[in-house]
């Protein structure tokens, strides 16, 4: 018997370069253990449903759990003349088991028997980042709660703004990873639906058992069409989509790990653990995962958009193009994997310079809005505010001071409205503790949230 199991319709031998280009051994192998998995499932369903005897799915089952054996132990040999993973493991079925091994593909194809093991893949690698996720948020929130009080500047247009508290900045990333678990955990539910039993695309003649093997497998349920179930790639789709989402995350906090451990800033310092010096500048320490994370951000929406110029114009049901699905989706994986797994002990390794971030901090009149409201408290409308503050601000650059080096008989050159009290509010513990409502960065309003946060993952 051919080695191809489409070889009776042909009367010419594939051409070798061919062969090897058509060939998704190379990167499908890794989908071996849930393509065992999805084939001990449907073997049992199969008897079950008396599609074949007890015996020969006994037989069966044995011979694919020798298999799994022999791939884990590195002795499979895996042949590109056998195109997938698929026909790699039916293939040495039949030889270790014989003829018998050959009724294993009765009422399916490897068209449902594909889109199960990426499901089954993916469900088992999104539990993976989530840990990992998971992780990274514990790694925040732990900074924040050990630097709580260290006040930094806020920046806008990376201009300073107003102070904030650190653990503030990090808090804002803690929410936009709850954001992306929560968007890993909706698709999660989408993923976990079995498409076997579609068949090649209409479905099976034979009395099979879908719901059975749902079952077995821990699929929450089955897929509604066959046609449906085998043609799309969308949860593929979705989980890279989610992914870029979370690498821009990724790389936005990059960008910033980057830029305080500079000498100019010199806000953090990250641990040797996770720097690399130069081949020529001795006194070097650079910040090389996080440049190599901001990276990878682009590799991954690189994957994105593959994935979706490949399934834009392509008909119902399977095509070949669909085999270029699993490169960029595995690449994903990879990428989000260890880009999570290294900035979570990068993280909570992480040194908080909390003077340098102070002094930065009292730069730049990050106060100024302080006295904007207070004067709008006094009663000046606050367009007029803002003007009078302006001038304010116009004059400490002329004269080389910060706000709160003013005289009042300085402040009161802008505004007769300006009193004593002006000191109590320009202080950059007064303007960060100001903030109290819920969100803002008051040392209050942030402990409130740490708290929540924690409360949350206590309950988990």
């Amino acid at each position: 018997m051919s080695e191809k199991p489409w070889a009776g319709r042909f009367t010419q031998p594939t051409d070798q370069f061919v062969e090897e280009f058509t060939a998704s051994i190379d990167f499908d192998k890794r989908l071996y253990r849930y393509d065992i998995q999805g084939s001990i499932a449907h073997a049992r369903m199969l008897a079950k449903q008396q599609i074949i005897t007890e015996e020969d799915a006994t037989t069966i089952i044995a011979g694919l759990e020798a298999i799994l054996k022999d791939i884990e132990a590195g002795e499979f040999e895996f042949k590109v003349s056998l195109e997938d993973i698929h026909m790699n493991i039916e293939a040495r079925l039949i030889e270790r088991v014989g003829p018998v091994g050959g009724k294993l593909h009765t009422a399916r194809s490897r068209n449902d028997q594909v889109a199960l093991d990426i499901r089954l893949y993916l469900r088992d690698e999104l539990r993976q980042i989530r840990q990992y996720l998971d992780c990274l948020q514990e790694a925040l929130l732990g900074q924040a709660e050990k630097n709580l009080g260290v006040i930094m500047p806020g920046y806008t247009h990376l201009q300073t703004a107003q102070p904030v508290l650190f653990s503030h900045h990090m808090m804002a990333y803690y929410e936009m990873f709850c954001r992306d678990a929560g968007r890993l955990d909706d698709l999660a539910r989408r993923v976990n639906i079995m498409p076997l039993g579609a068949g090649a695309l209409a479905g099976t003649t034979f009395p099979i058992d879908r719901e059975y093997v749902a079952e077995q497998l821990g699929f929450d349920g089955v897929t509604r069409n066959s046609l449906d179930s085998v043609s799309d790639r969308d949860f593929a789709l979705e989980f890279c989509a989610a992914g870029s989402i979370l690498m821009m995350h990724l790389s936005r906090l990059s960008e910033e790990l980057i830029l305080w451990s500079s000498a100019d800033f010199n806000f953090i310092e990250l641990t040797d653990a996770f720097c690399t010096g130069s081949s020529i500048m001795p006194q070097k320490k650079n910040p090389d995962v996080p440049e190599l994370v901001r990276g990878k951000s682009g590799r991954v929406y690189g994957n994105l958009m593959s994935l979706l110029t490949l399934m834009k114009s392509l008909p119902l049901a399977y095509n070949k193009d669909m085999q270029e699905d699993k490169e960029p989706l595995f690449d994903t994986i990879d990428t989000v994997k260890g880009s999570l797994k290294i900035f979570a002990d990068m993280i909570a390794q992480m040194g908080v310079k909390a003077e340098p971030m102070r002094i930065a901090a009292a730069r730049g009149f990050s106060t100024a809005t302080d006295v904007a409201d207070y004067v709008v408290r006094k009663g000046l409308p606050f367009r007029q505010a803002h003007e009078v503050v302006g001038k304010t601000v116009r004059y400490c650059i002329e004269h080389k001071k910060e706000i709160e080096e003013l005289t009042l008989e300085e402040f009161r050159i802008f505004s007769d409205l300006i009193g004593e009290d002006i000191y109590d509010y320009v202080t950059l513990d007064a303007s960060v503790n100001a903030r109290r409502a819920t969100g803002g960065t008051a040392r209050e309003a942030v402990e409130r949230e740490i708290q929540r946060a924690r409360k949350a993952r206590n309950e988990q």
